[in-house]
């Protein structure tokens, strides 16, 4: 298993985008002092005893509690118990173990107060595979992600569940066949466990993660249906991006120049044709993508540093000997970034459709109604077209601004929250949708570029239709159409339209590669 060490505040996107790809996470030792460091601290407030939010008193609008020394154990360990009221399916174990190392990640920059210990169980369970069981439900994004990331805390001292390979173990039970021991909470621990915006980060990377795919994915099929539609690569000469000057159209546009170069197809119309412009969907593809690119490697810097981020509180600043209290545990730059990736999604997935839509108009595309040579008898791409617009409007609605809507909480205490939670967690179910809109195009697109025989698209282009045709034939006659979908979306879904074109062709988000 890979291993990404944890830098404390200078990860970069990679390390977050391994660990989500299966990777594990240990901190760079050279925390390990400013851990112990911040952990004196708190003992020392303890000492003291004059009351300090989240180590000696109760929680939110009960901050005016003061809570005996006896009892501070008991403290941290109620809230962890009390707050453990997610609902909902649990998180898919790659974004739980994202998670898990984000505040891996912020426990080990020394601010927050916890011992050593503490680190070395996240990071033990990371190494080996034990995935606390979290409900996806019951965030909204502000005095950090309290429900979701009590689940987890929860697990660490023996309560709940965790994920272990396919089974479903209770907490001390997994903790038990591990070698571990659960934690004991030390003052403040509980707290420090619970409060970040370490749930909603995770849940936005994952978006960006996947939307990457997608993106290029979406390139290479809309390169692929401009040549099945015989349309004209003009509207991608750099002359015309380099006027209106924006990064991502510039970049788009250059990658479906690649994609189309060297395109017979493409060059038995450059003479003649009696068309003047293409429709929207694919002249103002540089436009329309570009500026998706461009709001997704936004997101991706505000994600980056988010996750380089410490979001709990109170803070301990050892130097000085404080807890200091403030609001970094509101996730409104996450809820941001969650609404802007969701624009992208969408409209990445309505450009497609928009291109499936013209494919299989003979009035548009010049190509047999539907796709199929057969039309009446056969109904071809008709359906396929209905499904692409089905999820793209779903997408649409999924689309709303998450960050616009608040509800106080906490007997209004917390009177203005992020909602960054849901913002986050619809964007994976999003790009599948998505990722189904641009399989549907593939096959649509595919198919187009048959009646074209024997002209033969670009080199990159020809060898995403050999992929394709391996596994999906011609459609001839009607046939059922589900397995062919399936197997078009698993391309797009596993990267493999990406891998096959080469990663070179295709424009960064974050200034690599897709992986």
């Amino acid at each position: 298993m890979k291993t990404v060490r944890l830098s404390p505040g200078a990860v970069p996107l990679t390390g977050w985008r391994d660990i989500y790809r299966g990777a594990a996470a240990v901190v760079d030792p050279a925390s390990d002092s400013a851990i112990e460091t911040s952990a004196r601290a708190v003992a020392a407030i303890v000492a003291k005893g004059a009351p300090v939010y989240g180590i000696n008193t109760g929680f939110g609008k009960l901050a005016s509690v003061r809570i005996d020394a006896a009892d501070l154990a008991t403290l941290q360990r109620n809230i962890v118990l009390s707050h453990a009221a997610g609902v909902g399916r649990p998180m898919p174990a790659p974004v739980a173990r994202l998670m898990m190392a984000l505040k891996l990640g912020s426990l080990a920059q020394g601010a927050s107060g916890v011992q050593l210990a503490t680190v070395r169980l996240l990071e033990a369970l990371l190494a080996r595979g034990l995935t606390p069981v979290v409900p996806c439900q019951g965030s909204v994004g502000a005095s950090g992600d309290l429900a979701p990331l009590a689940h987890m805390a929860a697990a660490m001292i023996g309560t709940g569940e965790f994920h272990v390979g396919e089974r479903r173990v209770p907490a001390a039970q997994a903790l038990a066949e591990a070698g571990l021991k659960p934690l004991v909470l030390g003052p403040k621990e509980g707290l420090a466990l619970l409060n970040g915006t370490q749930f909603s980060t995770a849940y936005a990377l994952a978006g960006l993660f996947e939307a990457e795919n997608l993106f290029g994915s979406a390139l290479v099929t809309g390169a692929l249906s401009t040549d099945a539609a015989r349309g004209s690569d003009a509207p991608f000469d750099p002359r015309i991006h380099q006027l209106r000057r924006h990064q991502g159209q510039i970049d788009a546009a250059a990658s479906l120049r690649g994609l189309m170069a060297g395109s017979a197809i493409r060059a038995s119309h450059l003479l003649g044709d009696e068309r003047v412009q293409d429709p929207y969907c694919l002249r103002c593809q540089p436009q329309v993508m570009g500026a998706a690119l461009d709001i997704l490697r936004q997101a991706a810097v505000t994600l980056a540093t988010e996750a380089n981020g410490v979001t709990d509180n109170p803070l301990i600043f050892a130097e000085t000997g404080e807890a200091l209290s403030g609001g970094n545990f509101h996730a409104e730059p996450v809820a941001f970034a969650a609404d802007i990736i969701a624009l992208a999604i969408c409209e990445i997935g309505s450009l497609a459709e928009r291109r499936i839509a013209m494919l299989v108009d003979p009035a548009l595309s010049g190509l047999p109604a539907f796709l199929t040579p057969h039309p009446g008898l056969s109904s071809g791409f008709m359906i396929p077209q209905v499904t692409a617009a089905a999820l793209v409007s779903e997408n649409k609605q999924r689309a709303y601004p998450a960050s616009v809507d608040s509800i106080p909480t906490s007997a209004n205490q917390e009177d203005h929250v992020s909602m960054a939670a849901h913002g986050a967690r619809r964007l994976p179910e999003m790009v599948e949708n998505a990722c189904g809109v641009v399989g549907i195009e593939l096959l649509a697109a595919a198919q187009g570029c048959d009646f074209h025989r024997p002209l033969a698209t670009s080199k990159p282009l020809e060898a995403v239709r050999d992929l394709v045709r391996r596994g999906v034939p011609h459609l001839d006659v009607d046939r059922y159409f589900h397995p062919d979908l399936q197997q078009a979306i698993a391309l797009v879904t596993g990267g493999a339209l990406v891998e096959t074109v080469g990663r070179d062709l295709l424009p960064a988000v974050d200034g690599r590669n897709f992986s």
